[in-house]
């Protein structure tokens, strides 16, 4: 089992960046596939990026790519991700998440998930 605990969220304004930290409890950390999903007030969770447990696999929503970066650090037990040029619809709240099931876009598929942290993008 992982606990999962975000950081980094802030107000930012359009076009600045901000890192995104999820720092995980639990031995096993470097076997999970983990994922960044937001949520919007009113919106339905949706899926940000993941990347596999070795770190040389990642994937990422159409609305982010090319503007945000997932990376993992199994020494410090985190993983990041890594948002620049942000927009205004980037706004929401950003959980991460694990599974030792198959990385996924799907929220169902991952079984442990963080409280979230809150971004906040003011044009």
């Amino acid at each position: 089992q992982v606990q999962l605990a975000e950081s980094g969220g802030g107000l930012v304004q359009a076009g600045g960046s901000l890192r995104l930290s999820c720092a995980a409890s639990g031995r096993t950390f470097s076997s999970y596939n983990m994922g960044w999903f937001r949520q919007a007030p009113g919106k339905e969770r949706e899926f940000v990026a993941h990347i596999n447990w070795s770190g040389d696999r990642t994937y990422y929503a159409d609305s982010v790519k090319g503007r945000f970066n997932i990376s993992r650090d199994d020494g410090k037990n985190t993983v990041f991700l890594q948002m620049n040029s942000l927009k205004p619809e980037d706004t929401a709240v950003y959980h991460c998440a694990g599974t030792l099931r198959r990385g996924s876009p799907y929220a169902q598929d991952y079984d442990y998930w963080g409280q979230g942290t809150q971004v906040t993008v003011s044009s």
